[in-house]
């Protein structure tokens, strides 16, 4: 599963962008990488996880702003077709992830 986290938060303000700020760095500080500015993505290893991990950004939301979590499988991902200007680039491979038990 891959959870990615896309929002629009007002930076007018330098308070406004301190919110935004620690946003951001609490989506780092919980595994997602930058997919784009305002697009963040976690891999998951299940369904599960994935609830966990849109838990803990639903805990951290600020109180402006729009913020969207969604769940998508690693297949859908896949799917992904991606361009920077015309020209289509390979999306990364997720990360090896381990997990203790």
């Amino acid at each position: 599963m891959w959870v990615l986290v896309l929002f629009d938060l007002p930076t007018e303000t330098r308070k406004d962008r301190q919110v935004a700020t620690r946003f951001r760095k609490s989506l780092l500080d919980d595994g997602f990488s930058m997919f784009q500015f305002s697009i963040y993505m976690r891999f998951c290893a299940s369904r599960e996880n994935a609830d966990v991990h849109a838990r803990r950004v639903k805990k951290s939301l600020p109180k402006h702003g729009k913020v969207c979590i969604m769940q998508i499988t690693d297949k859908q991902f896949g799917m992904i077709e991606l361009f920077h200007g015309q020209k289509e680039i390979e999306p990364e491979k997720p990360s090896q992830q381990l997990e203790l038990f």
